[in-house]
């Protein structure tokens, strides 16, 4: 409970928006000023922008040391699917950091142009984003230095911590029939079984069974407990299914929005650390019925391409038109009120 992480699932959101978010966190989330989710942590209260602050105060400080000169300007890479005030946040984020935001991107769109600035020739691409605590779909064509996205959808409350979460409440139903203990209700347990669900998930990316031991887990009667279970991937792959569909429900509304079928999308990229998960890569194949492309990093190339439209605004790198849009609707107040 002395861990903050996720913290951008939180980024722009009242308190009464949250919700469930609550539950799954071991930190505690709380009402801060003008009703704003903030976290609270050994009695202090942090707002999620200052909690980015400091995340962003960091990768300065190490980019200073790399470059040995001072960083003032920023691109700051965001969820597609982050609404205006999370936009907002963000970019106060940087503020207070100390940093002039140039540009906030969407994170897919980063990733297309990463991809795509050494390709010449005209081709459609879908960029599915599977992050740690948000997902995104977008696709894009393109076509002489343009990049236009034609649709783009997604999930800001779904990513590789809700599939760490299955595994954390599996976890603890087994134990509980073992035992009769609830791990539930034990916050000290909380940060170890996160732990452990989170490494379970990745020996499961390239095994097919995992075990999961953690000595000293919690005591009945004076007797210490321990936690030993077997998860096999194809176990693990049911728990999550469910998730998986969610994935898939955002990439068919994505695609009809962009006016292309599945059989005319001719590239689809991996990004996101919990797009090594077996499952979700086959899913996606299925879907696209062509092999998804794992030639980039799925964990860099988001931060390559904010580093290349950079390098754009800066006359660095050869002009590259980006042209998006944005999945929220937006109003028009005229005369009246209305």
């Amino acid at each position: 409970d002395l861990t903050v992480y996720s913290v951008k699932r939180l980024m722009g959101m009242r308190f009464e928006e949250v919700g469930d978010e609550v539950a799954t966190k071991a930190y505690k989330i709380v009402k801060g000023d003008k009703g704003m989710a903030c976290v609270e942590i050994d009695g202090e209260t942090y707002s999620p922008v200052e909690v980015s602050a400091m995340i962003l105060r960091d990768i300065r400080a190490r980019v200073e040391e790399v470059l040995g000169e001072e960083v003032t300007d920023v691109v700051i890479t965001v969820p597609a699917y982050f609404n205006d005030s999370q936009r907002q946040a963000t970019q106060d984020a940087g503020r207070i950091a100390g940093l002039n935001t140039l540009r906030i991107i969407n994170e897919p769109t980063a990733a297309a142009l990463a991809y795509g600035l050494d390709k010449g020739e005209e081709r459609n691409i879908a960029v599915f984003d599977l992050g740690g605590g948000t997902f995104d779909i977008s696709i894009l064509h393109l076509g002489d230095g343009v990049f236009e996205v034609k649709a783009t959808g997604g999930d800001t409350h779904l990513g590789g911590d809700d599939f760490d979460q299955a595994i954390i409440d599996w976890m603890i139903e087994e134990f509980a029939e073992q035992t009769g203990v609830d791990l539930g209700e034990d916050r000290a347990a909380g940060g170890r079984l996160k732990e452990a669900s989170e490494k379970a998930k990745i020996e499961l990316s390239s095994s097919l069974e995992t075990n999961i031991q953690l000595p000293f887990i919690a005591t009945k009667d004076g007797e210490p407990l321990h936690l030993e279970l077997a998860l096999s991937r194809a176990r693990f792959e049911r728990m999550v299914q469910p998730l998986i569909d969610r994935t898939l429900e955002s990439c068919l509304s994505a695609l009809e929005d962009s006016g292309f079928t599945p059989l005319q999308i001719d590239e689809v990229i991996l990004v996101g650390g919990a797009t090594r998960v077996p499952a979700v890569q086959r899913a996606v194949e299925e879907l696209f019925a062509k092999m998804p492309n794992k030639s980039v990093h799925p964990d860099e190339v988001v931060a390559m391409g904010a580093a290349i439209q950079g390098g754009a605004l800066d006359g660095e790198v050869a002009e590259v038109l980006l042209l998006d849009v944005t999945p929220l609707s937006i109003g028009l107040e005229t005369l009246g009120g209305v």
